[in-house]
């Protein structure tokens, strides 16, 4: 069985990484990239991907870029496996809504493992070679709307299930 201590631990460092990768971003944010790293992620075409690296190598801040893609890959690896972790712990920890709060999370974090490794390794591999590609823009734009789901599913679903949790436990 999954502790809670360790799911937390797990779980809350995912959401302290993401804190890090929203600030290590925030200097993409530029007149021409106004949405910074959400742009490269919804570009969905090489001729929007190309135009956002130029106007970040104009900018002096594509090696940002690098360094905020690398740091979301830590990010989904730590928080996609906390999420897994809160799934587990849920589903074992009690039964009813707390157990099925526990399964809806742990279908989630699977699907946003899934989803925002793709989209992210579809990024990076066109920053890494600094040309766009239709494929993986594509790729990328039509994984984003899932992922973004998935993770607030994960958030919602496991701050319920700590509320639910404990009023179980207050109760029982």
């Amino acid at each position: 069985m999954v502790s809670r201590r360790t799911f937390l631990i797990w779980w809350v460092g995912g959401l302290a990484v993401f804190a890090i990768v929203i600030w290590l971003g925030l200097p993409l944010a530029i007149a021409d990239v106004p949405g910074g790293i959400l742009d490269h992620q919804a570009a969905g075409t090489a001729a929007n991907v190309n135009a956002i690296h130029a106007a970040w190598e104009a900018a002096g801040v594509f090696g940002t870029a690098r360094t905020a893609m690398v740091g979301d890959l830590i990010f989904i690896g730590i928080y996609g496996i906390g999420s897994v972790l809160g799934g587990l712990y849920f589903r074992a920890a009690g039964s009813g809504l707390l157990r099925h709060l526990g399964t809806a999370v742990l279908l989630s974090a699977v699907v946003f493992l899934l989803t925002d490794y793709g989209e992210t390794t579809a990024q990076f591999m066109q920053l890494s070679a600094n040309t766009g590609s239709d494929d993986l823009a594509g790729f990328a734009a039509t994984l984003r709307p899932i992922k973004v789901i998935a993770w607030i599913a994960t958030f919602v679903g496991i701050l319920t299930a700590l509320v639910v949790h404990r009023k179980q436990t207050r109760s029982g």
